[in-house]
């Protein structure tokens, strides 16, 4: 009796760590365990800077010398993005010498929603202030944007762009 007793009780103490290792491999495995915002703040604040940084570079613009953003779109833009800004560059390109028009984008603020090792999502609020010739006082609007990123080669850049 003693014997059926042992192993009735071995039997269900194995059955409860079975149920147990189960259960924190069903809790490791979900989506917000998987989500590094939530736990590497490291890597966070870092795709945080740089997709700042991009966007503020990419964002402003200086009629008489486009350079600097077309420089930093090349280098920081990818996909989607990539092609959404050339779109309104060719645009902008076009009308701001005659308005002499420069664009000053500056981040407000950033937060990570979601973050893999390689991939990012954000939700951004931005300012830019925009002075034409014609304008006796700057303009400023605010944005909001859900932007995707990518870590490429090292760097965060930007793939996609979207208003809210």
């Amino acid at each position: 009796m003693k014997r059926i007793a042992v192993i009735v009780v071995a039997v269900l103490l194995i059955a409860a760590g079975g149920v147990g290792a189960w259960r924190g491999h069903q809790l490791r495995h979900t989506t917000s365990a998987q989500n590094l915002a939530l736990a590497d703040a490291g890597l966070t604040s870092q795709v945080q800077t740089q997709v700042s940084q991009t966007l503020t570079k990419v964002l402003s613009y200086d009629y008489s010398n486009p350079g600097p953003t077309q420089q930093a779109a090349a280098a920081l833009l990818a996909g989607a993005a990539r092609s959404q800004y050339d779109t309104l560059f060719t645009t902008l390109k076009k009308e701001a010498p005659g308005q002499r028009l420069v664009l000053s984008a500056q981040v407000q603020s950033a937060a990570v929603k979601t973050l893999t090792s390689s991939t990012a999502t954000l939700l951004v609020f931005l300012d830019q202030s925009s002075q034409r010739a014609a304008d006796k006082q700057p303009s400023v609007s605010a944005a909001q944007l859900k932007v995707d990123a990518a870590r490429i080669g090292g760097t965060w850049k930007v793939t996609g762009l979207q208003p809210l």
